[in-house]
């Protein structure tokens, strides 16, 4: 049994992340920018709100986390937003809001997790697209690009405290996140034909990655991003 934070807890990935660890046994301590009232406290699960766009409420999130489970073994920072638009249609305020939401709120993760844990393992969250050139992808590859730099600088950074860093890369896959894609048959038909398989992911697709950069029998992986993406980023057809 180990001690997880998982944050963006509420999302698609994090449903299903938290029933997969939950159901190994697991400690988990979950937060999300919104209230987890779906989370109950119980014996191996507690939850509250946090917003990884801030540095201190972060920091105190993750440090909370560490007192009430004794010992961190792994965080998963899957806070993040979508916004696909051609560059000259998107607002300062929307960009603005990209960066915050997917690349400070990783930069904050890191922040902290390097603050106050040693031994552990932090995953943060890419995009297929940074590797290939999509149409109206520009701002979220731009923000996902970062967070791909900054696994790689991290994990040397904080190798002393043998704290791994690493990045899961996914493709399209069925959540809340992407409804807009996955209610337009159009835009889902010529999505799914970007992929090698045809076909797009299921959150536990991405789950399963996520447990095995977690696991502290896999510590010699650092620094590196994993693709999940049902072959997008080696092909286009």
């Amino acid at each position: 049994m180990n001690n997880y934070i998982i944050i963006g807890a509420a999302g698609g990935i994090g449903v299903q992340l938290v029933a997969d660890l939950q159901a190994k046994g697991n400690k988990l301590f979950l937060g999300s920018h919104k209230n987890l009232l779906a989370y109950p406290r119980q014996g191996n699960l507690q939850s509250a709100s946090v917003d990884a766009t801030s540095f201190n409420n972060t920091l105190d999130f993750i440090s909370d986390g560490k007192k009430i489970l004794g010992n961190v073994d792994g965080i998963v920072n899957l806070a993040g937003s979508i916004l696909l638009k051609s560059p000259h249609r998107i607002t300062e305020k929307e960009f603005d809001n990209i960066i915050s939401t997917n690349l400070k709120s990783a930069y904050s993760v890191v922040r902290a997790a390097g603050k106050v844990l040693s031994n552990a393992s932090v995953i943060l969250m890419s995009t297929a697209a940074v590797r290939i050139g999509l149409p109206n992808h520009e701002a979220i590859v731009a923000a996902k690009a970062g967070i791909e730099a900054i696994v790689r600088s991290a994990s040397i950074t904080y190798a002393r405290k043998s704290i791994r860093f690493n990045a899961v890369a996914p493709g399209l896959v069925d959540t809340p996140l992407s409804s807009a894609i996955m209610n337009n048959p159009s835009s889902l038909e010529y999505s799914k034909n970007l992929h090698v398989t045809s076909s797009v992911g299921k959150p536990k697709d991405i789950s399963s990655m996520l447990q095995f950069l977690l696991d502290p029998n896999n510590n010699w992986i650092t620094g590196q991003t994993f693709p999940v993406d049902g072959g997008l980023s080696i092909a286009k057809k």
